[in-house]
């Protein structure tokens, strides 16, 4: 009786909240995928079809050369990798820095880091295009890099910051007793062991920036120079709507980041740990 007890007690409390959840998450992504391999007449069909009936490839190659997704997708690409690369580069100094020297304001520094969090986005649209028109960099990518930086700085050098501060000191003065120079000991002993957090800092970067909208937005009036989320928001007609297209277009923008975590899920894991425990 008690057995059977805990089975129901374990059923209401663990596997029904969490198929909801489940559910709940899931089931937007799934009607997407249904849609995209819809021909456009079964879509809108009555009653909805669950599952496709006369699946079509047709809504892809559509989105991919009509809409011009490939150049999207370049452009998203071009920019994400760029800004990762620079985010990492930066917030690892900058944290090692953070995680390894006392100095005068350390911590009112780090609150002011935390708190450039709180700021809404769109205040910064306006001057942030005045800025850039200043320039001529309106519709360039390294508008879009250069801001994207600017704001995932502060809260990934927090996140190294943690992560570094869960790299004994003591493997850096050993490497440095035995010949090591500062930055040899940083190249063959501390980065090495910071590869999770490493990994789960730029997953994150990747993922804001592969999927920012209103900055991307506003910083770009040529199609050309479109990103995949300002490139999905333009198939939204006036008076129409393609939505198989539009769907195709929100799965092609999808597997980048499900392979991006499927990859790197293992070092977000022990990435996100070390950041809690430091």
């Amino acid at each position: 009786m008690l057995t059977a007890n805990k089975k129901v007690d374990k059923l209401l409390t663990l596997y029904l909240p969490l198929t909801m959840l489940l559910s709940f998450t899931i089931f937007p992504i799934y009607w997407t995928i249904n849609t995209a391999f819809k021909p456009e007449g079964d879509i809108i069909k009555r009653p909805l079809q669950y599952l496709p009936v006369n699946p079509t490839t047709e809504n892809f190659v559509t989105a991919w050369t009509n809409v011009g997704f490939a150049t999207f997708f370049k452009n998203s690409l071009i920019v994400g990798v760029s800004t990762v690369l620079v985010v990492l580069i930066c917030s690892t100094l900058s944290g090692y820095a953070l995680s390894r020297y006392q100095f005068k304001g350390k911590r009112s520094f780090m609150i002011m880091l935390l708190c450039t969090q709180f700021i809404p986005r769109a205040m910064m649209i306006i001057p942030l295009f005045v800025i850039f028109k200043n320039l001529g960099l309106i519709s360039n990518p390294l508008s879009l890099i250069i801001t994207y930086t600017a704001i995932e700085i502060p809260f990934t050098t927090i996140l190294m910051s943690g992560f570094i501060s869960n790299v004994p000191k003591e493997l850096e003065e050993a490497a440095m007793i035995d010949g090591c120079s500062k930055l040899q000991s940083l190249r063959h002993v501390v980065f090495p062991l910071l590869l999770p957090g490493i990994v789960a800092t730029g997953v994150f970067t990747f993922i804001y920036t592969w999927n920012e909208f209103l900055i991307a937005l506003m910083l770009t009036n040529q199609q050309s120079k479109f990103t995949l989320p300002v490139g999905l928001s333009t198939m939204l007609g006036e008076f129409s709507i393609n939505y198989g297209a539009l769907a195709a277009g929100s799965v092609i923008a999808l597997i980048p980041a499900v392979i991006l975590f499927a990859y790197a899920q293992k070092h977000l894991v022990n990435g996100m740990g070390g950041a809690v425990k430091g």
